[in-house]
């Protein structure tokens, strides 16, 4: 039997520098599958599968929001919660080159530029959740709180 060859990756690097309590999960990425795939190859819940997203305002500083996979960000209404004028989701490449990451294996961890971090308050009262290790098909289990202890997100409001 082979053992998995997980890669290391910058999240990685960063969670352990934390001493962040976590295990990693793997699963077989799907292209456009999304955390609806990662939550049934995992067996868990989707709302406890998280998705960071790379967003922008309307002059362009990029911002991540993390989110529950079953929900979607009303971009209008973080927007208003951060005090900017608008929010988009950033363009791929964009959104590499502020993560570091591929999109579909991006992770709030270990970013290649420093970005302010929001959270949907909801993510807060799950026990433990599933968040991306920074590659596609690679999602870490963790209490929430080490979430919240290592990326000291902004708590909104945000979903629909």
């Amino acid at each position: 039997m082979t053992k998995e060859k997980i890669p290391t990756t910058p999240a990685i690097l960063a969670l352990k520098a934390q001493k962040a309590d976590f295990t990693l999960h793997t699963y077989q990425y799907e292209e456009r599958g999304g955390t609806k795939v990662s939550a049934k190859k995992l067996g868990v819940e989707e709302h406890r599968v998280i998705k960071t997203l790379a967003m922008e305002d309307e002059t362009g500083k990029p911002l991540i929001i993390l989110m529950h996979g079953d929900k979607e960000v009303s971009t209008k209404s973080l927007a208003r919660a951060i005090g900017v004028k608008s929010i988009s989701p950033c363009n791929p490449a964009i959104a590499e080159k502020h993560t570091g990451y591929k999109v579909g294996g991006t992770s709030p961890f270990g970013t290649r530029k420093t970005m302010p971090v929001y959270m949907e308050n909801t993510v807060a009262d799950l026990p433990e959740i599933f968040i991306n290790a920074g590659s596609r098909g690679l999602l870490a289990r963790m209490p929430s709180a080490e979430l919240v202890r290592i990326l000291k997100p902004v708590l909104v409001s945000v979903a629909i």
